[in-house]
């Protein structure tokens, strides 16, 4: 079985990740292609999409927001992402449970006695008017009768678990700031999510392999875990495995793959990229080596912006009045630096909406 070292996993993920090259994708299109993206903070995927799509318009996604294009939704992990409105109705069962289990993972005593099912129904009743709810607002409507658990615990089990919901604008606007307002997907989107296959089969699981391998591949069934927070993903690799062609990687692990998905020379150049926090070309695996070293690891689940140089984690950026600052994790060459100092000036500009294009990057630490 051929052996793919962890150089030339990295250019397979950055020409699936469209990191290698800037994509000329509509947005929605680009939105499908990547699974989604990390949305946690509102800001965040345009910068995930300014640095993979070519002449980005940040008004395109916003666009797509208020025409119900896309979604910000709890999904992959229990964490929100923006996802097609066509990705979020056929995959949203399939995360039913594993969105329960998470939220009963952190409220389990709280949560103690509480009829789920019951609640469910309750706040299925609430939202089907179609009006865009805070959680505390929502909270005080379910809370009467209800006494164990506390505002957040029953919010967060509502929200992010019981009632497929979507976050309604302003919230994730361009360069616009709105408190979180949920609205029921169905109710929002004007469909009906999809429900499970009355045959106990698993097609929707078995189309994240394959959506998952086409954005991240190729991988481990732990990696297809870590990104999706489901369990039962072996299965649905195992349903499509005549699809799928096999590799190992340095450490041995078998990985899977379509078979005529790009996997670029490893010599190829890889130009400087820089990416939002909690991006999935990171977070998407259970093993990162591909993209940062084990010594920076915790940057990338601790909300740390970061620039790719070669194509790996090589400084983290802020930005602040402006002005883009770039913070080496090591040294760069002269080279890098000023390809560092060229992107994170276009991404200032871009920010900025053209009033600035001011970078600084600081000296590499001792």
């Amino acid at each position: 079985m051929t052996v793919l070292d962890n150089r030339a996993l990295n250019r397979a993920m950055l020409a699936r990740q469209l990191l290698l090259d800037r994509a000329d994708l509509p947005v929605v299109d680009a939105v499908a292609h990547l699974c989604g993206l990390q949305a946690q903070e509102p800001q965040e995927p345009f910068v995930g999409l300014w640095s993979r799509l070519a002449a980005f318009d940040p008004a395109a996604l916003s666009d797509l927001l208020t025409r119900r294009g896309v979604v910000r939704t709890h999904l992959m992990r229990r964490t929100v992402h923006l996802v097609t409105a066509d990705d979020v109705l056929a995959w949203r069962s399939r995360h039913d449970a594993m969105l329960r289990q998470r939220v009963l993972g952190v409220y389990r005593d709280e949560l103690k006695g509480v009829d789920l099912d019951e609640l469910a129904a309750e706040a299925r009743d609430l939202m089907a008017d179609g009006e865009p709810r805070t959680a505390a607002e929502i909270v005080r409507e379910l809370a009467p009768g209800r006494p164990g658990p506390g505002p957040r615990a029953l919010g967060e089990m509502v929200v992010a678990a019981l009632v497929p919901m979507a976050q309604a604008p302003p919230r994730g606007l361009w360069r616009t700031k709105g408190g979180v307002r949920n609205a029921a997907l169905s109710s929002w989107l004007g469909r009906p999510v999809d429900p499970p296959a009355a045959d106990g089969s698993d097609p929707v699981g078995q189309a994240l392999v394959r959506r998952y391998l086409a954005a991240h591949g190729p991988a481990a069934t732990a990696d297809l875990r870590a990104w999706s927070g489901l369990a039962g993903l072996p299965g649905a690799v195992t349903a499509v495995r005549d699809e799928l062609v096999s590799f190992r990687d340095e450490r041995g692990r078998e990985l899977v793959d379509l078979p005529d998905a790009p996997r670029p020379d490893p010599d190829t150049p890889a130009p400087v990229r820089f990416l939002p926090a909690f991006d999935n070309a990171i977070l998407g695996y259970q093993d990162r080596s591909r993209i940062i070293d084990d010594a920076h690891r915790g940057l990338s689940v601790a909300g740390e912006r970061v620039v790719l140089v070669d194509g790996r984690v090589a400084a983290t950026w802020t930005v602040s009045e402006d002005v883009v600052t770039v913070d080496p994790l090591g040294a760069l060459s002269r080279a890098d630096r000023a390809a560092v100092a060229d992107q994170g000036s276009e991404l200032a500009s871009f920010l900025s909406d053209g009033d600035s294009d001011r970078v600084r990057v600081a000296a590499a630490p001792r």
